[in-house]
């Protein structure tokens, strides 16, 4: 299942019993952008759209700088951004659709869109040192994924705070706002990993998934509706918006928006 890009493997998946372990791996901060979201897309197709399907999937970020900074604010612009919804979004959707159980393991920076596929999970592991961010507000956006999950995982009042401000802030105030499972020493991060993986695979996967689609649908999670809703609110008035194509284009000129209020 190895795909490459440019001459260059962006999304590591390695199977292992009856779990895959995937590897965002984009140096330095493993950003993604719209070809590594449709690798991603494809490598959990494989794992999970098969008579075999992988039980568990594991999210973990290469290098020592982080999980994931994100999507690339490149392909945010006007002429690019809905195929890169469409990209990014296929990934939730196909997790959600399948009753794989998933699991984040997070070190180091956590932001925007990485933030959005870490918290996604049904468990984040996090080490101490992790910092957890949305910060497209500051690009004249929003996270639209965030948008529907936030106020279901931390409340309406978090979720404000959260994606209004765009700021980042550590593993452990994460956890208190219920985005992060569990937050642990830097060094214990992928021992903590592999022996929560270990406790569920004691269980039965069948009653796993089951459990976790009906504790999902009990507790008002309609995220599919939602997501669409939030789609074309996105692409239909917020990316039209001056402002938006201003903060974008500010990003990519190295300079600070000017917001016109349009």
């Amino acid at each position: 299942m190895t795909e490459f890009v440019q001459g260059r493997e962006m999304i590591h998946a390695r199977v292992a019993g009856r779990a895959a372990w995937i590897t965002l791996d984009r140096p330095p901060l493993n950003i993604l952008d719209t070809a590594a979201m449709r690798q991603l897309d494809r490598e959990l197709a494989g794992l999970l759209d098969r008579s075999n399907p992988c039980e568990f999937v594991i999210f973990q970020g290469a290098g020592p700088k982080g999980f994931s900074a994100g999507a690339e604010v490149a392909d945010h612009t006007p002429d690019r951004v809905g195929e890169m919804l469409e990209a990014f979004h296929a990934v939730f959707r196909r997790l959600w659709r399948s009753d794989a159980i998933t699991i984040a393991s997070v070190h180091g920076h956590c932001l925007g869109g990485g933030m959005e596929l870490a918290t996604f999970c049904d468990f984040v592991v996090a080490a101490e040192s992790a910092k957890f961010g949305q910060p497209e507000i500051k690009l004249g956006c929003f996270p639209p994924v965030a948008v529907v999950m936030f106020p279901q995982l931390a409340g309406p009042r978090a979720a404000l705070d959260l994606i209004l401000t765009g700021r980042t802030i550590p593993a452990a105030e994460a956890q208190n706002l219920g985005l992060v499972s569990r937050v642990v020493p830097d060094a214990q991060l992928g021992a903590a990993t592999e022996s929560l993986l270990e406790g569920l695979g004691a269980s039965s996967a069948t009653v796993l998934g089951l459990t976790r689609r009906v504790l999902l649908q009990q507790a008002g999670f309609d995220f599919e509706t939602r997501l669409r809703e939030v789609e074309e609110i996105y692409l239909g008035q917020l990316i039209q918006t001056a402002d938006a194509q201003e903060g974008i284009r500010a990003f990519l000129e190295k300079r600070q928006p000017v917001w016109s209020g349009k």
